[in-house]
């Protein structure tokens, strides 16, 4: 029987596996019951500390280069970031299951029907190191220029192997490092903030654009804030809270996971908006940091000190990503150990970071970006949560470790064809939902376009209605296929969980 000091193993009592400052031993395998530290709460300092900091500050003042006015960028940014229920909804899975989100998720596809998902995942999580790494080597170009050097290509190249080779420690060392970093940096980045806040408010303005966007253009702004806030990371939540135990409250997960991301990334974009009413470069060159280097309303001495916290900040922050795409490499079949698995991760990015480094502004690599994350995520979320539901909240952990036909959840071939057959079906509705503009129109069929292209403009942009076109198409079609099987196949998952199949 469990004693009431078990229940309440904190940070504090760290098993050896995973220990703050040592390496990880564990993957995709199931993390047993004694050694599962992490509390709620514990969760929802992780996440404080990944949402304090300066992505989210670029992320408002790009919103203010989409034309809008101050109070609609507001409106986006707090709505936008209710999206964060949905990471504390696909937080609730890890406890009972005991594994990470892409080895659940074989439940929902099949073995092989979620490599294919698993690697979407794996290339989102890519995607945003890559745009880490950019901010880290902006910064540190923008600090060059402050000592008096002017950082030619060769320095860049330098600055970015260096990036990559420093961002590999913290995801190497695995969960509880990751934890106790950011929980460290959480506080300070709240002060630095907040002396930027009081430089910003004298010049900031709320009447910089009289007119606004158009309703179109707001439907972007939305699409735009929820890929970024919730939405975006609902793929990785459970990858955190598989440390929880499984009797943890459900209510306290989905609460502290919501009140440590929404309302400090409402704050923090707030911010970035309200300096993007008058520093309105930001974002919009390749290097979205440079406009610090030139501004005249924040003291030179406070630029270096922001930048070079930025720095520590945001290779704590992209150790996330890192970390999921380094499991979830594990989750495709790659046979390495987990931190193998990122170091095989930081060579890609290090490719991918010198050509997007060279060849593309920070806004425009993250506006493309964001329209193939929602593309495969919006179903995906609808299709993986809608089949928890019909499973009555639980899987069998020990079938979710095998990939074979010996699996429960193998099915044909190891495919679950309701799933894969939603997740096009979703795919394709989120792409016909794109806010596109008349050069999309001309690289794709219109047909792939038709709710975007009934909905354009007089300059011939459309709304986005892709996430809630790939969600809704998603769950409709998923619980239209699967129902009848998968609560089938959940009287045998409560039979096998009560002999006691768990490890």
């Amino acid at each position: 029987m469990t004693t009431a000091m078990e229940q309440t193993t904190s940070s504090e009592h760290m098993p050896e596996t995973d220990e703050a400052f040592h390496i990880e031993t564990h993957g995709v395998d199931y993390i047993p019951l004694k050694e599962r530290w992490a509390s709620p709460r514990d969760v929802g300092w992780l996440w404080a500390g990944a949402s304090v900091q300066v992505e989210y500050f670029i992320y408002g003042a790009i919103l203010m280069t989409f034309g809008f006015t101050f109070w609609q960028a507001l409106s986006l940014i707090v709505i936008g970031n209710l999206s964060y229920f949905l990471l504390g909804i696909s937080s609730l899975q890890g406890p009972q299951a005991g594994t990470t989100v892409f080895a659940i998720n074989r439940a929902s596809y099949g073995p092989n029907g979620s490599r294919g998902i698993a690697f979407f995942n794996w290339i989102t999580q890519l995607g945003f190191e890559v745009e880490g790494i950019l901010l880290i080597v902006g910064a540190t170009l923008v600090l060059s220029i402050k000592a008096g050097f002017a950082p030619g290509n060769p320095a860049k190249v330098v600055f970015v192997i260096a990036a990559v080779l420093i961002q590999g420690v913290l995801p190497f060392l695995g969960h509880a490092t990751m934890v106790r970093v950011l929980r460290w940096l959480t506080i300070p980045f709240i002060v630095i903030f907040a002396v930027l806040l009081g430089f910003a408010l004298p010049h900031a303005t709320t009447t910089g654009v009289p007119h606004g966007a158009d309703w179109q253009t707001y439907m972007e702004g939305m699409a735009f804030t929820i890929a970024l806030s919730g939405l975006g990371w609902t793929e990785c939540g459970n990858d955190y809270t598989r440390y929880c135990r499984p009797d943890a409250k459900k209510s306290s997960i989905v609460g502290w996971v919501f009140v440590a991301t929404a309302i400090p990334e409402i704050l923090v974009m707030t911010l970035g908006a309200a300096v993007g009413t008058f520093l309105k470069t930001v974002g919009t060159t390749s290097n979205a940091l440079l406009p610090f280097a030139h501004q005249s309303f924040i003291p030179a001495w406070f630029v270096v000190v922001f930048l070079v916290f930025v720095i520590f900040q945001l290779f704590a922050i992209n150790s996330l990503d890192l970390y999921s795409s380094g499991v979830t490499l594990q989750a495709m079949g790659v046979h390495v150990k987990r931190y193998i698995a990122v170091v095989i991760d930081c060579v890609i990015v290090l490719g991918i970071t010198m050509y997007a480094i060279f060849n593309t502004s920070f806004s425009t690599y993250l506006k493309d970006f964001v329209d193939v994350v929602i593309v495969w995520i919006a179903p995906w979320f609808a299709i993986y949560i809608v089949d928890w539901i019909l499973r009555r909240y639980k899987y069998v952990p020990s079938q979710l470790q095998r990939t074979g036909r010996d699996s429960l959840y193998y099915r044909n071939g190891g495919f679950h064809w309701p799933a894969i057959i939603a997740q096009i079906v979703g795919m394709y509705a989120a792409a016909s939902g794109l806010w596109v503009t008349p050069k999309y129109y001309f690289k794709m069929p219109i047909w792939l376009n038709e709710v975007a292209s009934h909905t354009k403009d007089s300059y011939g942009y459309g709304a986005d209605f892709s996430i809630y076109l790939g969600i809704g198409v998603g769950a409709i079609v998923y619980l239209i296929l699967a129902t009848a099987s998968v609560r089938k196949q959940a009287a045998e998952q409560d039979r096998l969980l009560a002999a006691g199949t768990v490890e």
